[in-house]
Order: structure tokens, then C-alpha cells, then sequence
């Protein structure tokens, strides 16, 4: 029948991989998009600011179980939401592998599927070579987006922060196994290539639809000191969103296990970005990352 479109059961137009989530794209027409969204427990994700303020977007659960952070609330199967001219990001947690159908009046999954799809397989393979840090992007991004949120950052800032924390990493794809993986001291050699990795992320970014966080990706081991790599940065000359990944990378990288080393403690390293706020850190980020760390029960409140 003219007009009539069917479509069987986990049949779909496209469908992409992402670290921690996968997207289907259902139907398109009338300049809506039908997609399914299946994310994986404990995993993060964000509603933000959009630049359209005509933008209207539909979930509906249809299997697992969100809390969304902002309201104290939980969301299980059956249930539903939509966001429209929203002012600020809103956080959710998943609780239980979700699969939502989602709605939105406006171009999205190819923006998502086309550029991003390579950029996020190439981080599971830093993944796989890196066995110590095969989750570390994640959660990087997810202690970014909370830090951001405290921050109160522009919408245009939180959203190449959501693409920016997850790919920081993406240069290291360049980097060899032998080396990330190497139990003692890296020679000056090795520890040279490693400091390519953000210059190699920022190229590999450049010429994409995302060309817009490359400068985040490039920076995030600039420290304000000048100390850092690879220009040497200092001060204002970094940009906000690669000052806050720089915090929330390195705490990461002291409460995360090491091949040469075992992790360190959240207090001891929240003590560490303390003691180098103003020299290495920027220290508005680091108390918002301590301010969220207490909230989520992982430091006790001073």
C-alpha cells in the first residue's frame, strides 16, 4: 500500500556503536527522527542546551530503569519524559541497561553516526591496547560533565565538552602497546611519544564535524604553569574545557590501577589537585570536582 512503511523487529536504517551505548535510527520523515537508544548500566548521559530553541525531544523507556540526578528520580519501563527549551544540562544515571525510544524534531543521528562512529572506535582500541585505562574515557567524561554542570558553563561550552572528554584519548591509537602498557619509568624516548598523543587526537579531529574541540583535545595536558604539553600553555591561554578535563584526567589516573603502580586513594588525590591548585590545576575546577565527589558519597564532607 502506497504511503505504508513496515519495519520488523530489530530491523533498523542505521545503526551505530558507541562506547557505552549503541543508537538505531527507526524511521525518518517529516523532519522528525525515530531512534532507539540503548545504554549500558552505570553509564552517564546528558540532555543539554540546544542551539534551536524549536527543538522538542520525546523518551520513552522501553525497557530498564534511569534516575535522573537533578530531580531525585527514578524512571523505570513504561514511563516517559520530553525536554524543550531547556536552560540547562540535565544529568541521568542509568540503574539498569535502557533502551529508550527516542523522538527529536530536528537532524541528529546522522551528525552523531557519520563523524563520530570512526573517532569512537578508535578509542576502544586504546582501550584494548590500554588494559589499565579501558573504561578511563568514561569516566572522564562523566566527572567533566558534572564539573561543568557546578560550573554553570554555556551551552555551546557543555557541548564540546561531551565530545571533547570522551575522544581526549583518541591520539594514543598512534602510541604502542609496549609502551602504554610498560610495567616501570617510560625513557625520555617513549615519554616523547606519548606527549604526541593530544596533537595526533586534535588532527585526527580537525577535519570533522567536531572540528570545533579539537583545541580542547589538543590542550588538556597543558597545565597553567606552562609546565605541560605539547605548546607549553599558561593561564587563560587554555581553554576551560581542557582545564577541566585536565583535572578530572588526572584524577582519574591516581584513583585507576597502573601497570606501575596500584591506585591511589580518592583522598589522596583529591589532596594532590588541592595542593597544585593555581600552579598546575585551574581552582574553580577543582573544587567543583571535589564538591562533586562529596555529593556522590566518594569523599566526606570537610
Amino acid at each position: 500500500m502506497n504511503g505504508l512503511v513496515v519495519g520488523r523487529k530489530n530491523s533498523y536504517l542505521e545503526s551505530v556503536e558507541q562506547e557505552s551505548a549503541s543508537l538505531s535510527l527507526l524511521a525518518k520523515g517529516a523532519g522528525l527522527e525515530f531512534m532507539i537508544h540503548t545504554i549500558n548500566q552505570n553509564t552517564a548521559f546528558y540532555i543539554y542546551p540546544g542551539k534551536n530553541p524549536d527543538a522538542y525531544e520525546f523518551f520513552y523507556i522501553l525497557k530498564g530503569q534511569i534516575k535522573c540526578e537533578d530531580q531525585d528520580l527514578v524512571l523505570n519501563e513504561g514511563d516517559y519524559f520530553s525536554v524543550k527549551a531547556i536552560t540547562e544540562l540535565i544529568f541521568f544515571e542509568v540503574i539498569a541497561e535502557a533502551h529508550l525510544l527516542w523522538i527529536i524534531n530536528e537532524p541528529t543521528f546522522r551528525l552523531i553516526s557519520e563523524d563520530i562512529i570512526k573517532l569512537i572506535q578508535n578509542v576502544k582500541s586504546v582501550g584494548e591496547k590500554d588494559k589499565y585505562t579501558k573504561e578511563h574515557s568514561e569516566r572522564v567524561q562523566s566527572m567533566s560533565m558534572k564539573i561543568s554542570k557546578k560550573m554553570n558553563l554555556s551551552p555551546e561550552n557543555v557541548d564540546n565538552l561531551i565530545v571533547a572528554s570522551i575522544l581526549h584519548d583518541v591520539g594514543k591509537i598512534n602510541v604502542p602497546e609496549e609502551i602504554l602498557n610498560k610495567p616501570g619509568g617510560l625513557t625520555d624516548e617513549e615519554y616523547d611519544i606519548i606527549k604526541k598523543h593530544p596533537a595526533d587526537g586534535a588532527e585526527m579531529i580537525k577535519d570533522t564535524y567536531y572540528a570545533d574541540v579539537s583545541n580542547i583535545i589538543h590542550q588538556h595536558h597543558e597545565r597553567l604553569n606552562g609546565s605541560g604539553y605539547p605548546d607549553g600553555l599558561k593561564d587563560e591561554e587554555i581553554t576551560i574545557g581542557a582545564k577541566i578535563i585536565g583535572v578530572s584526567d588526572s584524577y582519574d589516573a591516581m584513583t585507576d590501577d597502573r601497570s606501575y603502580r596500584k591506585a591511589y586513594t580518592p583522598e589522596y588525590a583529591m589532596n594532590e589537585l588541592k595542593r597544585l591548585s593555581g600552579v598546575l590545576y585551574d581552582a574553580e575546577v577543582v573544587d567543583a570536582l571535589e564538591e562533586v565527589l562529596i555529593e556522590d558519597g566518594i569523599l566526606n564532607k570537610v
